[in-house]
């Protein structure tokens, strides 16, 4: 049965129609601040030390048997077809890097394989990443999903961080895992619904005026990350948080053994906190629904590496036991 008392224990408790006014205020103002920034067009000089050049790309491109399941073993026995199989989906803008770090804690385990999905139009140039919808982002997951399938594998988990998990709540309201066997479990980190940026519901405004934003990246982060953000793909995001949003408000139905795990930092920058009630209100039925909240200041708080930000000991702690708890679900079940 669901709980509501992790989101009246942060101050969390919403109003929906005060939620949706609190997102429109001082949207006149961004709109002139957008127009005043306006800088119209495409970057004039994109480095080769950027993952937006034409050097640097995700290594995922050039070994894919090295981050998918279904290449480095197609032919499993029946023992390993039946162990657990994270299919690993990063976030808008970022890579195969961003679940790099549970592959690493991970080691040489033998109890369960990862995937680490690429998603389309990403880890490449800018102009591909420009060139790329949301639903060719999404079809990089439906690629291997139906690639272990095919191979056999019968226990099969989706992990999603920030837009992965908004491209599998879509996935699951379209009717996608509709005759084919269902992930055993979903797992969400920081899943986007409803952005901590107010200007983005404005983006197909603002985009043309704007062309492009630019990303504060660290140094460590420019290999992995897209520094400059194509208004293009912006809108793409946009359509996709806003269907699922509309999806969640006609309400979304998991298939009947499959549980869904949300795990929300609670003073996030990029995924408003009110994304968690939004899809514990939104998504059934409630007793395959798990929300937890964590106390974070950070986005994908389970990616620690090259952070801009200061990471804290309670960050590891967060990340740890996320890690654990997430292999201990898929092991018990």
């Amino acid at each position: 049965m669901k709980n509501y008392e992790p989101f009246y224990s942060l101050g969390l408790k919403v109003n929906l129609p005060t939620l949706l006014f609190r997102n429109r205020l001082g949207l006149y103002l961004v709109l002139c601040l957008g127009i005043s920034l306006a800088s119209c067009g495409d970057p004039s000089d994109i480095s080769d030390e950027l993952l937006d050049g034409k050097v640097i790309f995700d290594p995922s491109i050039m070994a894919p048997e090295n981050y998918l399941t279904s290449l480095s073993n197609p032919n499993p026995t029946p023992e390993e077809a039946s162990r657990p199989v994270f299919i690993l989906c990063h976030g808008y803008s970022a890579s195969t890097f961003e679940w790099s770090e549970f592959i690493a804690w991970s080691g040489n385990t033998e109890a369960y394989y990862t995937s680490s999905v690429l998603l389309g139009g990403h880890g490449r140039t800018y102009e591909e990443f420009k060139s790329n919808s949301w639903q060719d982002w999404q079809w990089a997951i439906f690629d291997e999903y139906e690639a272990l399938l095919d191979a056999g594998y019968t226990n099969i988990n989706l992990v999603g961080s920030s837009t992965g998990g908004a491209l599998i709540l879509e996935a699951i309201s379209s009717g996608y895992f509709k005759g084919k066997t269902a992930p055993k479990h979903i797992f969400m980190v920081d899943p986007i619904v409803l952005p901590s940026d107010k200007i983005l519901p404005l983006i197909g405004v603002l985009g043309p005026l704007i062309g492009y934003t630019e990303s504060e990246n660290t140094d460590g982060e420019k290999s992995y990350w897209y520094t400059y953000r194509p208004q293009e793909t912006l809108q793409e995001l946009q359509k996709i948080i806003k269907k699922v949003r509309l999806d969640l408000q006609k309400g979304i139905n998991l298939p009947s053994q499959t549980s869904l795990n949300v795990y929300k930092s609670t003073h996030d920058s990029s995924a408003d906190p009110a994304s968690a009630v939004l899809i514990y209100k939104g998504v059934s039925p409630s007793n395959q629904v798990s929300i937890k909240m964590i106390d974070s200041e950070l986005h994908v708080f389970t990616r620690l590496n090259y952070r801009i930000e200061s990471v804290s000991a309670q960050d590891r702690t967060n990340q740890e036991q996320t890690f654990q708890d997430i292999v201990e679900i898929a092991l018990q079940h």
